[in-house]
């Protein structure tokens, strides 16, 4: 089976990179041996719900006359935020405050997992807009609408960040208000003697960076949470603690394990689902990718078409292979494992 990161490996920004199309031919039965191979798209990406970047996908990477062969099934994107579906399980009547992506996306997300009571910043800035006083009144508010909350009745008890911050200054005013609040309660500050964090804090990826259009990496998710950590420490002399999801930690790999074998369980191919799995993880960033691919136990393949840009393997995150773009590193998997 194969794990394909997307940013980077099939599509850099809004541009379908060159091989994917041949590539997902040829993993869909256009291959010497005629078979179909199992895979997902495992990404630190989302702000969108799966359902919703199978749609985007299908419409980007259409490759073959037969519409049905272009299309991503929803069951096969495991996203940034996938996992955290099963802290609905915990927070699904609690107000969580969620961090990220564009207007309401993630909030439309957080209640498609399940949680009811969701809140973003821009709520918080309707409530009261000196929050953040640097912001144009008329810009921030269009995204807003739907449930109304009073902050100073109605705590924080959860933060999480769904996808990357199309607004630092705000994100990180409004996630320290709530770090610092008074068991949640915001325009509260629990006393400087209090050392236990008392709101969770959860981010949907570590990535610093990430790859777009544009000719070098951008900061990504990693890098809001770099200077929200540094802000903490800053205020309070404490360190911040947090939970990870995305890659390259384990819980990210272990959903996506369980997504393959639904895979092979939809295929019928029982006596693969009684097996170690052999899978192929191909991306293009060593921190995330390579080590996530290598810690959990997959057979990693380094591209050259997203963050990674070198000649030679990485140094400190050595995949097992390194390939010019995501058609090399398939075929070089086949040949390993089929001799084709």
């Amino acid at each position: 089976a194969f794990a394909f990161d997307i940013d980077g490996v099939l599509i850099k920004g809004s541009k379908v990179l060159p091989p994917t199309r041949k590539m997902l031919q040829f993993i869909s039965g256009e291959n010497p041996l005629g078979i179909k191979v199992p895979f997902i798209c495992l990404t630190n990406g989302g702000g969108v719900t799966e359902k919703q970047k199978a749609e985007q996908l299908s419409d980007m990477w259409s490759y073959a006359a037969d519409t049905r062969a272009s299309q991503i099934s929803p069951d096969r994107l495991v996203l940034a935020h996938s996992p955290m579906r099963a802290l609905a399980e915990t927070y699904a009547d609690k107000l969580v405050l969620v961090l990220g992506g564009r207007e309401k996306s993630c909030k439309q997300v957080a209640h498609h997992y399940g949680f009811r009571r969701v809140v973003q910043p821009n709520d918080i800035y309707s409530w009261n807009t000196s929050v953040w006083p640097f912001k144009t009144t008329s810009t921030w508010l269009s995204g807003v609408g739907g449930d109304r909350f009073d902050f100073h009745k109605e705590p924080i008890q959860a933060i999480m960040m769904f996808h990357d911050s199309c607004d630092w200054g705000t994100d990180l005013q409004i996630a320290m208000d709530a770090l610092l609040a008074r068991d949640g309660y915001l325009s509260t500050m629990r006393a400087a003697d209090e050392t236990a964090q008392q709101i969770p804090l959860y981010f949907s990826n570590p990535d610093l960076l990430w790859s777009n259009d544009f000719p070098v990496p951008r900061f990504a998710q990693g890098a809001f949470r770099v200077a929200l950590e540094a802000l903490y420490k800053d205020v309070t002399g404490k360190k911040l603690e947090y939970t990870l999801f995305g890659k390259p930690e384990t819980v990210t790999y272990q959903f996506a394990e369980r997504a393959i074998r639904q895979q092979l369980s939809l295929a019928d191919q029982q006596d693969a689902l009684m097996e170690p799995l052999q899978v192929y993880a191909v991306g293009d960033n060593p921190a995330a990718d390579i080590a996530g691919a290598n810690g959990y136990g997959w057979t990693s393949i380094l591209v050259r078409t997203g963050v990674f840009q070198g000649r030679d393997n990485d140094q400190k995150y050595p995949a097992a292979h390194v390939a010019d773009h995501v058609g090399d590193a398939v075929r070089w998997a086949f040949e390993r494992e089929m001799g084709v």
